[in-house]
């Protein structure tokens, strides 16, 4: 089975999503992209993915930097190196027979350009909605798993536990 790599041109994200939209409107650039992160992170890990989020530096100049946030790699690219050219470069290293790397972003001739070196292409409202459907599983997996017994995995068996029970009744009580 192949790794899979899902690159995220996180600026592009921030202005389709309507709630980072929203954000970025407000001039709260910063909680914005923490709230991408964090709704990446979950997707991520639900679909068991490694996801870069890659940053322009031109937005945050003079702060070229890479650091893991939430599981995450979170890319700022270095001063006059956009976004694009720093998925370009990535996707033609790293698109290999062993890893499927995936774009995410709208930009329609950044979508070409990854495609023609082999990379798998997903729009802004597409990776939204993808990130929607893994929030409803995750939901629906907990319920399920919150229904189950909690006891699963206790080392005590049932007529243990009943005993138990019994014990602690007798000593409420008294």
């Amino acid at each position: 089975m192949k790794k899979e790599v899902l690159l995220v041109d996180g600026y592009n994200m921030i202005g389709a999503w309507p709630m980072l939209e929203k954000l970025k409107n407000q001039d709260e650039m910063e909680e914005a992209r923490d709230l991408l992160l964090h709704e990446l992170s979950n997707y991520a890990k639900y679909e068991d993915i490694e996801v870069r989020v890659v940053f322009d530096a031109q937005l945050v100049p003079g702060i070229q930097k890479s650091y893991k946030k939430f599981h995450l790699d979170v890319i700022f690219t270095k001063e006059g190196e956009t976004a694009d050219s720093y998925i370009e470069r990535v996707v033609g290293q790293e698109n290999l027979l062993i890893t499927q790397v995936t774009v995410a972003t709208s930009d329609l001739a950044e979508q070409w350009i990854v495609f023609q070196r082999g990379a798998l292409r997903k729009s802004a409202n597409e990776l939204y909605k993808d990130l929607q459907h893994s929030k409803k599983a995750i939901e629906n997996d907990a319920k399920t798993l919150h229904g189950q017994s909690y006891r699963r995995n206790s080392p005590w068996n049932h007529r243990q536990l009943d005993a138990l029970e019994r014990f602690r009744d007798d000593l409420a009580k008294k």
